[in-house]
Parts: structure tokens; C-alpha cells; sequence
């Protein structure tokens, strides 16, 4: 039962506080000792959930397509543009984890020193361009990608199939805005990559400074699928046809992309087929055509820049797949896997 106050004389409450005050500074150590040992967790938790590069400028950025890139506005708030040789955007969708996760594991460094490493040794800078969706589990897991690899470009726009030609300009007029750059290379996300050679092309003198650089082929004027009882009289008719590059990859001249991204919208025809669209563009500009043939090899040569399965597909066939059996082969990246690095 506990004792009553009552029965505690002042000479035994006078004892007791002289037995306490022996225990003050017993009390003081573990109590100081305790907040240290707590700050010390809090501050290495803390740099334990700080990125990789700590103390580096993020890569990924959001950016609106509707903007006006020579004003100033929008996208940087007037801030100076990064100056590069050669800007590639890889052109990615929600449902290609996968393409990526082969890219980073082959030509595309999926570390933040790796990729940096890579677009000092080459003059061009390599980002993942996407668009958004309304999906939020896909936004969720595109941030936590961000997150962890911190290489991507978002755009301000819905990413569907059907509004690749809207994403495209989008595209250009974002990285237009972002960097001062001689060229600007789009490239999907299921070619094989050679950066050390795209930088050579690039960096070639050329006498026309409005130039529009892929592997050329003849498409037809008209695309809808309506006017295709065209076709047997197109002799009669003297059809036209005009050069335009092959989608996977082509790249527009500085003086080509400011043009375009003075463009109001919707001020240029948008096609159904993205590569028809920018074709059609360049005949009306009349830029110069650079027709380079290593930008679309079928396999691994010693001139090739960009490996895919012309013409059977678009891209690689199974690029996930793919990928990573020609990055085993020595001829395709020309040096040490990304595994030997």
C-alpha cells in the first residue's frame, strides 16, 4: 500500500532531496548523451535519403510546349540556355519501362556521373522525352523513375499515339528552350545508340545552315488513307513525292528548329504519321536534306550510328530483347560493356 504524506517528518524530505541532487548530474550526462545520439541518427538518415550527386543541378525538368522560347518567357524565367553541341531527345512512353531499363543498361549511363561523363566526351546531351497522362498510377511510378534516375524531360502535353506529330513539335520547342544547341536529334527509345559517332556527324562542317539530317526515303504527298484509289493513277496524275527521313531518328539544324518554334499552332498541316509531318515542314521551308544512310543500319557496322530493323519494324523488333544482345557484340559499342565499366 503506498505510505501516506502525512508520515514524512521535514528531516526525511530534506534527506531525500539531498539523495536526488547526487543523481542531477547522472541525469544531465544521459539526457545530453540521449539528444546526441538522436541528432546523430536524424542527420545520417537524412543523407542516406539525399540523391546520389548531392549538392548537384537536378536533369530532369517539366516544361509547357506552348510557349515562346525566343521571349524568354516560360520555360527558364529569362535564364541563359545551356550550350551544347547536339541535344538528343529519346522519345519514351509510359508503356516502355522496359526499352528504358535496356537502354540504361547498354549505351544510355544510368547513373547521374555516367551520363554526365558521356555528354562531356561527346558535346551532346541525352535525355528521355515524355509526355503526361491522367492515369496517376503512371505518373506515380514516372516520378519514382525521375526519382532515381533524374534523366527525363516532361512535357506539358497528353502522351498518345495518335498526338506524336503535337508531342514532336513540343518537343523541339522544349529543348529549343532549354539549350543552345547546334543540332537537335530526335530518337526513339528502341534504336541502338552509337553517341561517340552521332557526335562526329554532327560536328561535321556543312556549308547550309538550315539542315535537316536522316536516312531518307520517298513518301507520298498524300496520306489519307481516303485518297488511296490515287494510287494506280498516280503515273497519269505525275504524283508527287518528296524526301523525308525514316522516324527513328533525324536531326534539325538550329536555324530549322527556331523556325519552327516561331510557328503558331496549328499554323503547319499536322499529318497522321510524325515523320511524314516534319518531312512535309522541311519541303515547305526548303531546308537542306542530309541523307545518311548510317542513321538506319539493319546490324552493327563500322560506319553505323543507329542500329534497327529496317524495314521489317519501326525500331528493333523486341528491343528489350535486342538490346542487349548487340550490346555483347564488341563491333556494336566499340569498347567495354556497360557490366566492364
Amino acid at each position: 500500500m503506498p505510505t501516506s504524506p502525512k508520515l514524512f517528518s521535514s528531516y526525511s524530505h530534506s534527506r531525500r532531496f539531498v539523495n536526488l541532487r547526487r543523481f542531477i548530474p547522472l541525469f544531465c550526462f544521459l539526457f545530453g548523451l540521449t539528444g546526441f545520439l538522436f541528432g546523430s541518427i536524424s542527420f545520417f538518415s537524412a543523407n542516406s535519403r539525399t540523391p546520389k550527386c548531392a549538392g548537384s543541378n537536378p536533369l530532369s525538368v517539366s516544361v509547357s510546349w506552348d510557349l515562346n522560347p525566343q521571349s524568354g518567357d516560360g520555360v527558364l524565367g529569362g535564364k541563359e540556355r545551356h550550350k551544347v553541341m547536339g541535344f538528343v531527345g529519346i522519345q519514351t512512353g509510359f508503356a516502355s519501362a522496359g526499352r528504358r531499363k535496356a537502354l540504361r543498361s547498354t549505351w544510355f549511363p544510368s547513373d547521374h556521373q555516367g551520363l554526365l561523363r558521356l555528354e562531356e566526351s561527346t558535346g551532346l546531351t541525352f535525355r528521355f522525352v515524355i509526355g503526361k497522362t491522367k492515369d496517376k498510377s503512371k505518373m506515380a511510378a514516372l516520378q519514382r523513375e525521375i526519382e532515381e534516375y533524374d534523366d527525363f524531360i516532361l512535357l506539358d502535353i497528353e502522351e498518345e499515339y495518335s498526338k506524336l506529330p503535337f508531342k514532336t513539335l513540343a518537343f523541339f520547342k522544349a529543348a529549343y528552350a532549354l539549350y543552345d544547341s547546334d543540332f537537335y536529334v530526335k530518337a526513339d527509345d528502341d534504336i541502338y545508340l552509337r553517341p561517340d559517332r552521332l557526335s562526329l556527324l554532327v560536328a561535321r562542317e556543312r556549308s547550309h545552315s538550315q539542315t535537316y539530317i536522316g536516312c531518307m526515303k520517298k513518301g507520298p504527298v498524300f496520306t489519307d488513307p481516303k485518297l488511296k484509289w490515287y494510287e494506280p493513277l498516280s503515273p497519269l496524275l505525275g504524283r508527287e513525292y518528296f524526301l523525308h527521313a525514316y522516324g527513328p531518328i533525324y536531326a534539325l539544324s538550329a536555324d530549322v528548329v527556331a523556325s519552327l518554334v516561331a510557328l503558331r499552332n496549328n499554323s503547319f498541316r499536322m499529318f497522321s504519321n510524325e515523320d511524314v509531318t516534319i518531312g512535309a515542314w522541311m519541303l515547305a521551308m526548303n531546308v537542306n536534306h542530309e541523307n545518311e544512310l548510317s542513321l538506319c543500319s539493319s546490324d552493327c557496322t563500322s560506319s553505323s550510328i543507329a542500329v534497327w530493323d529496317i524495314p521489317k519494324c519501326s525500331g528493333l523488333c523486341q528491343p528489350e530483347i535486342k538490346m542487349l544482345e548487340l550490346h555483347k557484340r564488341e563491333e556494336c559499342h566499340g569498347g567495354p560493356t556497360t557490366s566492364d565499366r
